[in-house]
Protein backbone atom coordinates (compact mmCIF):
# COMPACT_ATOMS: atom_id res chain seq x y z
CA UNK A 1 0.00 0.00 0.00
CA UNK A 2 0.76 3.42 -0.74
CA UNK A 3 0.27 6.72 0.45
CA UNK A 4 1.11 8.20 -3.48
CA UNK A 5 -1.98 10.52 -3.88
CA UNK A 6 -4.47 9.81 -6.21
CA UNK A 7 -3.80 9.78 -9.75
CA UNK A 8 -6.39 12.18 -11.46
CA UNK A 9 -8.93 11.54 -13.55
CA UNK A 10 -8.43 13.47 -16.78
CA UNK A 11 -5.33 11.96 -17.63
CA UNK A 12 -3.08 14.98 -17.23
CA UNK A 13 -0.69 13.48 -14.70
CA UNK A 14 1.64 13.13 -17.02
CA UNK A 15 1.16 16.19 -18.90
CA UNK A 16 4.38 17.99 -20.02
CA UNK A 17 4.21 21.81 -19.01
CA UNK A 18 3.86 24.03 -21.53
CA UNK A 19 5.31 27.40 -19.69
CA UNK A 20 8.52 26.39 -17.93
CA UNK A 21 11.10 28.41 -15.97
CA UNK A 22 14.50 29.78 -17.68
CA UNK A 23 17.60 30.45 -15.59
CA UNK A 24 18.44 29.59 -12.05
CA UNK A 25 15.29 28.54 -11.37
CA UNK A 26 14.96 25.92 -14.62
CA UNK A 27 18.07 24.47 -12.78
CA UNK A 28 15.96 24.18 -9.74
CA UNK A 29 12.53 23.24 -11.54
CA UNK A 30 15.22 20.07 -13.46
CA UNK A 31 16.25 18.91 -9.95
CA UNK A 32 12.33 19.15 -8.59
CA UNK A 33 10.32 17.58 -10.97
CA UNK A 34 11.36 14.20 -11.35
CA UNK A 35 10.86 13.75 -7.08
CA UNK A 36 7.74 15.33 -7.51
CA UNK A 37 6.56 13.20 -10.19
CA UNK A 38 8.06 10.12 -8.49
CA UNK A 39 5.78 11.16 -5.18
CA UNK A 40 2.65 11.49 -7.27
CA UNK A 41 2.82 15.26 -7.37
CA UNK A 42 2.89 17.92 -10.27
CA UNK A 43 5.57 20.95 -10.34
CA UNK A 44 3.38 24.23 -11.25
CA UNK A 45 6.12 26.72 -10.82
CA UNK A 46 9.24 27.57 -9.74
CA UNK A 47 10.06 31.20 -8.50
CA UNK A 48 13.55 32.54 -7.56
CA UNK A 49 13.14 36.02 -5.99
CA UNK A 50 15.31 38.15 -4.01
CA UNK A 51 12.57 38.12 -1.14
CA UNK A 52 14.19 37.93 2.15
CA UNK A 53 17.36 38.18 0.90
CA UNK A 54 16.39 35.22 -1.72
CA UNK A 55 13.65 33.00 -1.84
CA UNK A 56 12.92 29.89 -4.00
CA UNK A 57 9.11 29.31 -4.11
CA UNK A 58 8.24 25.67 -5.30
CA UNK A 59 4.37 25.47 -6.10
CA UNK A 60 3.59 21.95 -6.46
CA UNK A 61 -0.09 20.28 -6.65
CA UNK A 62 -1.59 16.85 -7.03
CA UNK A 63 -3.17 15.62 -10.14
CA UNK A 64 -6.22 16.71 -9.04
CA UNK A 65 -5.40 20.37 -8.36
CA UNK A 66 -5.28 20.03 -4.67
CA UNK A 67 -2.44 20.82 -2.36
CA UNK A 68 -2.43 20.79 1.47
CA UNK A 69 -0.21 21.63 4.22
CA UNK A 70 0.45 17.85 4.91
CA UNK A 71 1.20 17.88 0.97
CA UNK A 72 3.61 20.32 1.36
CA UNK A 73 5.25 18.95 4.59
CA UNK A 74 5.69 15.98 2.84
CA UNK A 75 7.23 17.79 -0.39
CA UNK A 76 9.77 19.52 1.79
CA UNK A 77 11.24 16.51 3.29
CA UNK A 78 11.99 14.75 0.46
CA UNK A 79 13.38 17.46 -1.54
CA UNK A 80 15.51 19.45 0.76
CA UNK A 81 18.03 16.92 0.88
CA UNK A 82 18.01 16.64 -2.88
CA UNK A 83 18.85 20.27 -3.24
CA UNK A 84 21.70 20.04 -0.77
CA UNK A 85 23.36 17.64 -2.38
CA UNK A 86 22.70 20.00 -5.90
CA UNK A 87 23.40 22.77 -4.58
CA UNK A 88 21.85 24.84 -7.90
CA UNK A 89 21.91 27.97 -5.90
CA UNK A 90 25.18 29.48 -4.59
CA UNK A 91 23.69 31.36 -1.88
CA UNK A 92 21.78 31.31 1.06
CA UNK A 93 17.83 31.38 0.39
CA UNK A 94 14.28 30.37 1.83
CA UNK A 95 12.85 27.49 0.39
CA UNK A 96 9.08 27.97 0.37
CA UNK A 97 6.75 25.56 -0.64
CA UNK A 98 3.31 26.50 -1.89
CA UNK A 99 -0.31 25.20 -3.54
CA UNK A 100 -0.79 27.03 -6.81
CA UNK A 101 -3.59 28.59 -5.24
CA UNK A 102 -7.24 30.01 -6.86
CA UNK A 103 -5.81 32.50 -8.92
CA UNK A 104 -3.72 29.83 -10.33
CA UNK A 105 -0.98 30.02 -13.35
CA UNK A 106 -1.94 27.90 -15.59
CA UNK A 107 0.98 25.88 -17.60
CA UNK A 108 -0.37 22.58 -19.21
CA UNK A 109 -3.18 22.32 -21.90
CA UNK A 110 -5.07 20.45 -19.42
CA UNK A 111 -4.84 23.96 -17.44
CA UNK A 112 -7.07 25.24 -19.95
CA UNK A 113 -9.37 22.69 -20.22
CA UNK A 114 -9.81 22.54 -16.76
CA UNK A 115 -10.37 25.62 -16.28
CA UNK A 116 -12.79 26.29 -19.11
CA UNK A 117 -15.33 29.05 -18.79
CA UNK A 118 -13.33 31.29 -16.33
CA UNK A 119 -11.09 34.62 -17.15
CA UNK A 120 -7.21 34.21 -17.59
CA UNK A 121 -4.33 36.83 -18.41
CA UNK A 122 -2.16 35.34 -20.68
CA UNK A 123 1.08 36.72 -22.20
CA UNK A 124 2.45 35.58 -25.43
CA UNK A 125 5.95 35.50 -26.11
CA UNK A 126 6.04 36.77 -29.49
CA UNK A 127 2.87 39.46 -30.51
CA UNK A 128 -0.09 38.07 -31.80
CA UNK A 129 -2.17 41.21 -34.40
CA UNK A 130 -0.03 43.40 -32.72
CA UNK A 131 0.14 42.76 -29.12
CA UNK A 132 0.97 39.97 -26.79
CA UNK A 133 -1.40 40.45 -23.66
CA UNK A 134 -4.86 39.21 -23.28
CA UNK A 135 -7.42 38.72 -20.62
CA UNK A 136 -10.63 36.69 -21.47
CA UNK A 137 -12.60 33.92 -21.48
CA UNK A 138 -11.24 30.63 -21.93
CA UNK A 139 -12.83 28.52 -24.47
CA UNK A 140 -10.54 25.71 -24.40
CA UNK A 141 -8.06 23.98 -26.30
CA UNK A 142 -8.57 23.47 -29.91
CA UNK A 143 -5.70 22.13 -32.57
CA UNK A 144 -2.85 23.29 -30.47
CA UNK A 145 -4.02 26.61 -29.68
CA UNK A 146 -5.78 28.32 -26.65
CA UNK A 147 -9.17 29.56 -27.11
CA UNK A 148 -10.40 32.72 -25.39
CA UNK A 149 -13.15 35.23 -25.58
CA UNK A 150 -12.19 38.70 -25.51
CA UNK A 151 -14.43 41.17 -23.96
CA UNK A 152 -12.20 44.47 -24.54
CA UNK A 153 -12.02 44.62 -28.81
CA UNK A 154 -13.05 47.50 -30.71
CA UNK A 155 -16.05 46.93 -32.71
CA UNK A 156 -15.87 45.03 -35.92
CA UNK A 157 -13.33 42.99 -34.49
CA UNK A 158 -12.86 39.09 -33.81
CA UNK A 159 -14.03 38.71 -30.52
CA UNK A 160 -12.38 35.61 -30.63
CA UNK A 161 -8.95 34.56 -30.09
CA UNK A 162 -6.53 31.43 -31.16
CA UNK A 163 -3.00 31.79 -29.04
CA UNK A 164 -0.83 29.04 -29.92
CA UNK A 165 0.36 26.83 -27.02
CA UNK A 166 3.93 27.04 -27.66
CA UNK A 167 3.94 30.49 -28.05
CA UNK A 168 2.20 31.08 -24.84
CA UNK A 169 4.82 32.65 -22.14
CA UNK A 170 2.87 33.38 -18.84
CA UNK A 171 -0.98 32.49 -18.21
CA UNK A 172 -2.78 32.31 -15.28
CA UNK A 173 -6.67 32.39 -14.08
CA UNK A 174 -8.21 36.03 -12.84
CA UNK A 175 -9.60 36.20 -9.49
CA UNK A 176 -13.28 36.29 -9.68
CA UNK A 177 -16.17 34.94 -7.08
CA UNK A 178 -17.37 33.02 -9.09
CA UNK A 179 -13.78 31.18 -9.75
CA UNK A 180 -13.40 31.10 -5.82
CA UNK A 181 -17.12 29.49 -5.41
CA UNK A 182 -15.93 26.57 -8.27
CA UNK A 183 -12.25 26.39 -7.12
CA UNK A 184 -13.71 25.77 -3.27
CA UNK A 185 -16.36 23.36 -4.95
CA UNK A 186 -13.98 21.14 -6.42
CA UNK A 187 -11.20 21.24 -3.97
CA UNK A 188 -8.36 22.42 -6.07
CA UNK A 189 -7.38 25.34 -3.99
CA UNK A 190 -6.93 25.68 -0.52
CA UNK A 191 -9.70 26.92 1.82
CA UNK A 192 -9.84 30.86 3.04
CA UNK A 193 -8.81 31.50 6.21
CA UNK A 194 -7.10 28.14 6.51
CA UNK A 195 -3.39 28.70 7.25
CA UNK A 196 -0.25 26.52 8.59
CA UNK A 197 0.43 25.29 11.50
CA UNK A 198 3.06 26.58 13.75
CA UNK A 199 6.01 24.95 13.41
CA UNK A 200 5.52 23.17 10.37
CA UNK A 201 7.97 22.11 8.71
CA UNK A 202 12.02 21.65 9.11
CA UNK A 203 14.37 24.58 9.22
CA UNK A 204 17.64 24.25 7.74
CA UNK A 205 20.50 25.64 9.79
CA UNK A 206 23.28 27.24 7.71
CA UNK A 207 26.50 25.03 5.97
CA UNK A 208 29.62 26.46 6.37
CA UNK A 209 31.64 25.02 3.49
CA UNK A 210 34.61 22.74 4.81
CA UNK A 211 32.85 22.34 7.91
CA UNK A 212 30.82 19.50 9.40
CA UNK A 213 27.94 18.71 7.20
CA UNK A 214 24.12 18.09 8.34
CA UNK A 215 22.50 14.83 8.56
CA UNK A 216 19.40 15.07 6.50
CA UNK A 217 16.26 16.07 8.23
CA UNK A 218 14.14 13.58 10.76
CA UNK A 219 11.06 12.57 9.31
CA UNK A 220 8.71 14.45 11.96
CA UNK A 221 7.96 17.99 10.79
CA UNK A 222 9.87 20.61 12.63
CA UNK A 223 12.96 18.81 13.38
CA UNK A 224 16.33 20.91 12.81
CA UNK A 225 19.16 19.33 11.18
CA UNK A 226 22.06 17.66 13.47
CA UNK A 227 25.91 18.25 12.69
CA UNK A 228 28.14 15.66 13.55
CA UNK A 229 32.50 16.63 12.73
CA UNK A 230 33.67 14.92 9.52
CA UNK A 231 37.30 14.70 9.75
CA UNK A 232 37.91 14.15 6.59
CA UNK A 233 39.88 16.23 4.03
CA UNK A 234 38.05 18.24 1.87
CA UNK A 235 38.64 20.59 -0.96
CA UNK A 236 37.82 24.31 -0.28
CA UNK A 237 34.09 25.31 -1.29
CA UNK A 238 32.08 27.74 -1.44
CA UNK A 239 29.64 28.61 1.65
CA UNK A 240 26.74 26.35 1.39
CA UNK A 241 23.29 26.94 1.05
CA UNK A 242 20.93 27.56 4.55
CA UNK A 243 17.34 26.48 3.32
CA UNK A 244 14.49 28.19 5.88
CA UNK A 245 11.72 26.51 4.75
CA UNK A 246 8.05 27.94 4.63
CA UNK A 247 4.48 26.11 3.48
CA UNK A 248 2.10 28.70 2.35
CA UNK A 249 -1.18 28.74 0.34
CA UNK A 250 -1.95 30.91 -2.53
Amino acid sequence: MTDRPQTAQDGTADERRLITETGVAARVAAIVEPVLADLGYRLVRVKVSGLNGCTVQIMAERPDGAMAVEDCERVSRALSPILDLEDPIERAYNLELSSPGIDRPLVRAGDFSRWAGYEAKVETATPVDGRKRFRGVIRGVEDHALVLDLPDVKDGAEPRVRLRLTDLADARLVLTDALIREALRRGGSPQIGESPPAGAGPVNEPHHGAGPRPNPPHAGAGAGRQSHPDKSPRKPTIPRLKQNTSFKEE
